[in-house]
C-alpha cells in the first residue's frame, strides 16, 4: 500500500509560538502546493535571515513576474512588524511628515491626491495600499502568473515601502537597528531592487549595504 509521504504545513489552533510553523525543512520541489514560492521564501528567511544570497535565489523554472511579486508581499509582510515597533516612538507631533533626510519629504499617494501625512500615518497608510494592490485580483488574478502590464506596479510599491526603511533609519535608529539586526530586511530589501533594477540607486539613501551582515547561522 502507497504511503503518503507529503509533510502537512499546518499551524493548528493552540500551537506555542516555539513550534510554530516549525516543520521539517523542505527541497523547493517537494513543496507540492499553489503557494510553493511563498512557502519556499519563508522557509529560507526562518532558516537564516541573514543568507541573504539563498533568500534571493531564484528556484530553477520559477517566472521573474511571479518570484518578484512574492517577495514583495513577504516584504509588506514582515514591514508590519517593524510599523508596529514604531508606533512607541513614531508620534504625529513629534514626526508630523513622512522625511528621511532633510532632503526627502514624501507625500502619501494612497490619497485621491497625494499629500503630506504624519509618518506613522504614512507607514500605516503605504502597508494598507499594498496589501490591497498585490492582493487584487483585477492587477493580479494569478500567484501563477503576472499579467506583464502589472509587472511596473511591482516597482511603484518597492518605491514606496522603502521609504518606511529610510525614515525609522534617520529618525528612529534604535528601532531600525533592532529590528534589523534580527530580520535583515532592510538588507534584503535593498539587494532585492538593486538585483532587479526595482529601484533607481540614488533613493537608496540608507547605507546598508556598507556595514557588515551580522552572522545569523
Amino acid at each position: 500500500m502507497a504511503t503518503d509521504m507529503r509533510i502537512r504545513c499546518v499551524n493548528n489552533p493552540g500551537t506555542t509560538h516555539k513550534e510554530w510553523s516549525n516543520w521539517p525543512v523542505m527541497t523547493f520541489d517537494e513543496m507540492d502546493s499553489t503557494l510553493n514560492l511563498q512557502q519556499w521564501i519563508q522557509q529560507c528567511v526562518r532558516t537564516n535571515p541573514a543568507d541573504l544570497d539563498t533568500i534571493l535565489d531564484c528556484p530553477k523554472g520559477v517566472e521573474e513576474g511571479v518570484w518578484k511579486y512574492e517577495h514583495l508581499r513577504q516584504f509588506c509582510l514582515q514591514l508590519n512588524g517593524l510599523a508596529v515597533l514604531l508606533q512607541e516612538d513614531c508620534k504625529p507631533d513629534s514626526c508630523a511628515q513622512m522625511t528621511a533626510t532633510e532632503q526627502w519629504i514624501f507625500l502619501c499617494a494612497t490619497h485621491k491626491n497625494p499629500k503630506e501625512c504624519s509618518a506613522i500615518d504614512y507607514t500605516r497608510h503605504t502597508l494598507d495600499g499594498a496589501s490591497s494592490l498585490l492582493n487584487s485580483t483585477r492587477y493580479f488574478p494569478s500567484r501563477l502568473k503576472i499579467k506583464e502590464s502589472s509587472i511596473a506596479k511591482i516597482g511603484s510599491v518597492c518605491r514606496r515601502v522603502y521609504r518606511i526603511f529610510s525614515h525609522a533609519y534617520f529618525h528612529h535608529k534604535k528601532i531600525f537597528d533592532a529590528f534589523e539586526a534580527e530580520t535583515h530586511l532592510c538588507r534584503r530589501f535593498t539587494m532585492f531592487v538593486m538585483k532587479y533594477n526595482l529601484m533607481a540607486h540614488e533613493h537608496l539613501i540608507v547605507p546598508i549595504l556598507e556595514q557588515p551582515t551580522p552572522s545569523n547561522s
